[in-house]
């Protein structure tokens, strides 16, 4: 028996049933399974309906009061129902007459037709719904009160409900970046707003898995107004989840002011999003294909705005009126202008693009015009007005520079060879002229004939080397050797002599005579010193200073400044290399926070302000030519730089003040600022002497001030150009290999490039000459798992992508290439053997031939680590083995300085034992090994000069696989470095596991008592006290800055906003704001880095 029917044929309500949610969620469950399950007809109706070519948006399975209408326009009241299908739950079914009477007492009409009328006579059905349409008024139902807006189980949900924007596209055209900057423009624009984000990924047929990885992309749901959900879609082919509508109705019900629906990557047919959205955004790129493919992209028929993303691509603009053009056609709007149609385009990877700007105002309109939804006065540029422009940080024009330098030194290649054959010929005509007497005067007239020729075709340069050559041999062989650098006349003796008495030459010149070799000789390999530089780019060694760096960073800055005392004990010079823990590497504050207390200190060294950096270097002559200061850290590092260069200043003011017997009136200056403030001071929890061996309190002079508070301002400016001019040392500041290798970008590409060019403007107009303002880096790439060959060109791409960016910046390439430094890792392949020679040749052949640099410019420098990746927790005695054979490598190939690791690096934070034993290894070989007194020793040997030859044309050939995918930049957004880099480092471990690649003590000569991993005895980590302490330091910085901090992070983001130079403004900030402060302050005007996965 049939339950009594629950409809009395009173009125009814559309909230009717919301009361009851139990009845409310059978509805949703029976509406749900219908449409999975519709009819033949009804699809073929809901074709033609969804599409909105009947000129009003239908809803379908749409719940009225206690009634799920087929399709129902809302705008026009109108229901239409095709017949043979429950439009009820079971149990509350009612008659067709019945069910139309309760629609009309809510307002609705009702079109009925059979699922034959809708097959056969479909255009009849359609003529009929149009004329229903055309002769109906608008009833003034709300869209947004009927049950999918507002669709609260509980019925409680405010009145206005929030607006769905929909955002659908392709796979891969930016939809989560695109978000996200709506997002961030969103929040800015309206303060009080709040917003929720459900984004849908797609599932995998295969695995049922889904990725959900558009979070990664979000850098602006970290607001407390904002809320994200990752849906997948549980489907292979769908591009939305069947939850979806649910997911909106719980954000409404939590009174979000918008939604934002960013569905999976669809087809050119999918419009699945326009059953959810009021306002739809269709995101696409330039490379659709053919103008012709437009024609299929059924969502650029029902977008209300259209995004063409990734506009800095090629056919950009062809792509932007193709579309336009499309838009049009399709909503015949022939005599429309293009600036008034809502097709716009994109950089979403730009930070404050232009083009999103203009896209959120028109999402904005588009909103409120269809919804009558008012979120205030729309100013997406609130205090970020004009920050950027639309350009490109390498012009297209430049996009094939990587191939053209290829071309340029293969060029230069064949050149050589040619002027050696002519060389030779010259020789043998004239080497015949000169011993055979009895020739005819017509041979020697022909014979002289042929000299001339020769002697014209042979290049002016190559005829002044060969010529030059018998003196250069006299003068290597003399006992002494005199050359300049800069203005300084430097004078070394040429040999050693060995215990048996041998005199052993320090560089050795080759013995041949034909004039061909000797030519080809110089040109790629010549003496240290002389370009191509392939030997070196020094004549000789500097003597008192043996190129080892030592690496230290942990705990507080007081606990690495004793590290640093000791590694430098009783060395001629100091040659400093900082690590820093992974909250200062990510720009934070130490804090207790739970995600950075645990890092505070560990890993590495923790500075949040400049008196940390002052504490961290104290004892050590910043400014003294011996002392040499490396900063391993890249996305804040002109923050860290200029705490750096401001511990500089000060020490060289302590120096003066020191020497004018001005203390008193600087204490006195001193105190009255400390009268009611606690005076910081070097505090090392873990050693009870005040100051550690050697450090003679140099830079805590005026700790707590700036030496710009205690001296008159000519006294200091004269001190502070002085320091400038006379600090030596490298930031590695390698943003482009942190996105390739390694994750610690923390500022958008863009503004990190910008930064980086702000410090080498600033380093030009200052003079800072000793300073390298970037160090490109191949370690990281190798330690990733990259091989020697693409380490090495990856690198060298890196370094011509800043060159080609600072030029287009506008300076000239000997104003800034002397500041470049590379890095590089030494492991145990051949190829290593041969890296720096290579990286020394390509670069120098491009300088003077592509970028026409003088010689200075020409001269690559370089500093050599050790292979972390080769230290292996089993059998680690055998590491230092290793690393000897690498730092062997690293000294014959002339490395400019050189870190060797420490054994026990594989499993803790060295300890004092085992630096010392890693120090020895350089020394070992560079004061007791006899071949290493030569310092060209590899040179003439006929491996490594085939070996040379090989890599260098392997990294030609990889620039121009670069080229292929649109330079280093390109690439980079195709993550074609990060996924080779993946591929060899899975080739070399999959190798390892099976043994064909043997490595001694873990896979092959084991030890008889097996050959375990080690577990170090002891992990150094920081201690309670000093993450408290650095906290403590920090808040009393600033408290006692609390003044000035705010006026000056507004000047530093006003310097922004006007495109000024950054690091000029970041010297003045640092002494009053910490390193989180000044990050988050840049994060507002340039932008945070989107992630890729």
């Amino acid at each position: 028996m049939e339950r009594e029917n629950v409809y009395d044929g009173s009125s009814i309500t559309i909230n009717q049933f919301k009361a009851d949610p139990l009845i409310y969620q059978k509805l949703k469950e029976f509406a749900l399974l219908h449409r999975k399950d519709a009819t033949m007809a009804e699809e073929i109706l809901w074709d033609k309906l969804k599409s909105k070519k009947e000129g009003y948006k239908f809803r379908r399975q749409h719940i009225i009061g206690s009634f799920i209408a087929d399709f129902a326009c809302l705008k026009k009241g109108l229901v239409i129902e095709v017949d043979g299908n429950y439009h009820q739950l079971p149990e509350m079914k009612i008659s067709d007459e019945e069910r139309t009477k309760a629609l009309n007492n809510l307002g609705f009409d009702v079109l009925r037709f059979t699922n034959d009328e809708i097959t056969y006579e479909l255009e009849k059905v359609l003529n009929k719904i149009q004329k229903a349409l055309s002769e109906l008024p608008n009833k003034g139902i709300d869209e947004n009160s009927s049950e999918e807006p507002n669709s609260s189980p509980t019925g409680g949900g405010r009145e206005g409900a929030a607006p769905v924007l929909g955002i659908t596209g392709t796979g891969g055209a930016g939809k989560s970046s695109v978000t996200d900057e709506i997002v961030r423009r969103y929040l800015n624009a309206f303060d009080n707003k709040t917003i929720a984000v459900i984004s849908v990924d797609p599932s995998k047929k295969k695995t049922g898995g889904a990725l959900l990885g558009d979070r990664i992309r979000m850098n602006s749901i970290h607001s407390p107004r904002a809320y994200m959900r990752s849906l997948a879609t549980r489907d292979s082919d769908v591009a939305l989840s069947e939850h979806v509508q649910e997911a909106i109705d719980v954000c409404k019900e939590a009174a979000f002011d918008l939604i934002i629906l960013e569905s999976a990557g669809v087809g050119q047919s999918d419009v699945s999003i326009l059953d959810y959205c009021d306002v739809a955004l269709y995101v696409m790129t330039p490379e659709y294909g053919a103008a012709s493919q437009l024609e299929k992209i059924n969502m650029l028929d029902y977008a209300d705005v259209i995004a063409i993303n990734k506009f800095d691509k090629s056919g950009a603009l062809d792509a932007l009126h193709d579309v336009r053009k499309q838009f049009k056609r399709n909503h015949g709007l022939w005599t429309a202008k293009d600036e008034e149609l809502p097709v716009i385009g994109t950089i979403a990877a730009q930070f404050n693009d232009t083009g999103i700007n203009e896209l959120f105002e028109k999402l904005m309109v588009t909103i409120n015009t269809k919804t009558g939804t008012t979120f205030g006065p729309i100013d997406v540029h609130a205090h970020l007005k004009d920050t950027t422009t639309k350009s490109q940080i390498i012009p297209p024009k430049r996009v094939r520079y990587l191939s053209e330098i290829a071309d340029t030194n293969r060029g230069y290649d064949v050149w050589v060879k040619e002027q050696a054959v002519l060389a030779t010929q010259l020789y043998q005509v004239n080497g015949t002229l000169n011993t055979v007497n009895s020739l005819s005067a017509a041979v020697k007239e022909e014979l002289t004939t042929i000299k001339k020729k020769l002697e014209e075709q042979l290049h002016p340069e190559c005829k002044k080397l060969v010529a030059q050559w018998p003196a250069l041999v006299t003068k290597y062989k003399a006992d002494f050797f005199e050359y300049q650098v800069r203005d300084k006349v430097i004078k070394q003796s040429m040999t050693t002599k060995s215990l048996s008495g041998t005199r052993i030459p320090k560089v050795v010149l080759p013995k041949y005579n034909d004039w061909g070799d000797i030519l080809k000789w110089q040109l790629q390999e010549n003496i240290p010193g002389e370009y191509p530089f392939t030997a070196g780019v020094f004549p000789l060694k500097r003597e008192g200073e043996d190129p080892t760096r030592m690496f230290a960073g942990e705990g507080g800055p007081e606990r690495t400044n004793k590290r640093f005392h000791y590694v430098s004990f009783d060395q001629p010079a100091r040659r400093l290399s900082t690590a820093f823990d992974s909250v200062t590497l990510y720009g934070e504050d130490p804090a207790h926070r739970p995600d950075i207390y645990g890092k505070v200190g560990n890993s590495g060294v923790s500075i949040a302000t400049v008196d940390d950096a002052k504490k961290l270097y104290s004892g050590f002559d910043l400014c003294d030519p011996k002392t040499s200061v490396s900063m391993t850290i890249n996305g804040p590092a002109p923050i860290i730089l200029a705490f750096f260069m401001n511990a500089a200043i000060d020490q060289l003011c302590e120096k003066w003040i020191e020497a004018n017997g001005k203390w008193d009136t600087v204490n006195a200056k001193m105190a009255e600022k400390f009268k009611q403030l606690p005076k910081p001071a070097y505090y090392n929890p873990s050693a009870p002497e005040r100051l550690p061996e050697g450090n003679n309190g140099l830079g805590l002079g005026i700790l707590g001030m700036s030496g710009e508070e205690v001296l008159p301002a000519e006294v200091y400016a004269k001190l502070k150009a002085e320091a400038l001019a006379q600090v030596r040392g490298t930031v590695q500041a390698d943003i482009l290999k942190e996105d390739q290798a390694q994750n610690t970008c923390i500022f958008s590409t863009e503004f990190a490039l910008k930064l980086m060019g702000d410090v080498q403007e600033y380093f030009i107009e200052q003079k800072v000459r000793n300073f390298y303002s970037v160090s490109i880096s191949g370690y990281h790439i190798a330690e990733a798992g990259a091989n020697p060959i693409t380490q090495l060109a990856f690198t060298l791409a890196n370094g011509f992508t800043y060159v080609e960016y600072y030029l287009s910046r506008g300076m000239h390439i000997d104003e800034f290439a002397p500041n470049l430094s590379f890095f590089f890792s030494n492991g145990m392949d051949p190829e290593y053997s041969v890296i720096g020679r290579v990286a020394r040749r390509i670069w120098a052949k491009a300088m003077k031939y592509k970028y026409k640099g003088n010689d200075r410019s020409q001269k690559l420098k370089y500093h050599i680590q050790t292979s972390g990746r080769s230290l292996h927790a089993q059998e680690i005695d055998f590491n230092d083995i290793r690393t000897t054979l690498q730092a062997l490598y690293a000294i014959y190939d002339n490395c400019n300085s050189l870190h060797t690791n420490a054994y026990d690096e594989a499993i803790t934070t060295p300890t004092e034992e085992s630096v010392r034993r890693a120090m020895a290894i350089q020394l070992i070989i560079n004061r007791e090994l006899g071949s290493a007194k030569t310092e060209n020793f590899i040179q003439g040997s006929f491996l490594i000069e085939e070996m040379t030859d090989l890599v260098e044309e392997a990294v030609l050939t990889e620039f121009d696989r670069i080229t292929e995918r649109g330079g280093v930049l390109g690439a980079m957004e195709r993550m074609y470095q990060r996924n080779k880099i993946q591929e060899e480092s899975l080739y070399y471990e999959s190798l390892k596991h099976s043994g064909e690649l043997p490595i001694i003590g873990v896979n092959t000569f084991l030890n008889k008592k097996g050959s375990p991993t080690v577990l170090p005895g002891e992990v150094i980590r920081s201690t309670t006290e000093e993450k408290e302490q650095q906290i403590q330091n920090l808040q009393a910085f600033c408290k006692r800055n609390e003044n000035q901090s705010a006026d000056r992070l507004a000047r530093l983001k006003q310097v922004a906003i006007n495109n000024g130079n950054l690091f000029e403004e970041l010297m003045e900030t640092v002494k009053y704001c910490s390193l989180g402060q000044i990050t988050h302050a840049l994060f507002e005007v340039g932008g945070q880095y989107r992630r890729n996965m």
